[in-house]
C-alpha cells in the first residue's frame, strides 16, 4: 500500500529529503569521477554500442536547449528546488514522496554545478558524461533523476491521480 497516513511528518520529510540527498551525493560523486578520469569528448566504451562515458560541459538545459542563458536555468532551478522543498514533505503517499525526492535531488544536483563550476556563479556548466546511442544528448545522474520523476509524475497524473497523493 502507498498510504503514508501512519508516517509522521518527520518520517515523510526524512524519506523524501533522504532520497534527494542520496541522488545529489551520487550525482556529484559521479561528476567528480568523470572530471577526474575522463578527457572531454573522448568516448570511453563501457558497453560497446550501448553505453559510453564521454565528458562534456553543458551551459544549456535538457537536450541542449537555451544556449547562453545559464543564469536563467540557475534561477529556475533555484525556484524549482524551493518549491519542491515546500511541497514534497506535504505529499500524502510514499510513491509521491519518492518521486518528489528524486526530482528534488536531480534539480539540486545540476544546480550545484551551475553555482560552483566554471565559468563561475551563476553561469557554471553542468558536467555530463553518460552517452547512449541514437544521437541522444550526453547526460548525468541528476538529469536521469529529473526525467524519471517527470515521466512517472506525468503518468500518474494522466491516470487520474491527484498530484501529491490522496487528500
Amino acid at each position: 500500500m502507498d498510504n503514508t497516513s501512519q508516517l509522521s511528518s518527520k518520517a515523510k520529510t526524512f524519506l523524501s529529503l533522504g532520497l534527494a540527498v542520496g541522488v545529489i551525493f551520487l550525482d556529484q560523486l559521479t561528476k567528480f569521477l568523470a572530471v577526474e578520469f575522463l578527457t572531454p569528448f573522448s568516448p570511453v566504451p563501457v558497453i560497446p554500442n550501448v553505453l559510453n562515458f564521454t565528458l562534456a560541459f553543458n551551459d544549456r538545459a535538457a537536450f541542449s536547449l537555451g544556449g547562453s542563458t545559464t543564469w536563467f536555468f540557475t534561477l529556475t532551478s533555484t525556484l524549482a528546488a524551493l518549491a519542491l522543498l515546500f511541497f514534497v514533505p506535504r505529499f500524502k503517499t510514499r510513491g509521491w514522496l519518492v518521486l518528489g525526492g528524486l526530482a528534488l535531488g536531480g534539480v539540486v544536483g545540476n544546480l550545484v554545478d551551475r553555482l560552483t563550476r566554471a565559468p563561475g556563479f551563476p553561469n557554471g556548466q553542468v558536467v555530463d558524461f553518460i552517452q547512449i546511442p541514437f544521437n541522444f544528448p550526453i547526460f548525468n545522474i541528476a538529469d536521469s533523476a529529473i526525467c524519471v520523476a517527470a515521466f512517472l509524475i506525468t503518468l500518474r497524473v494522466i491516470r487520474g491521480e491527484k498530484l501529491g497523493g490522496r487528500a
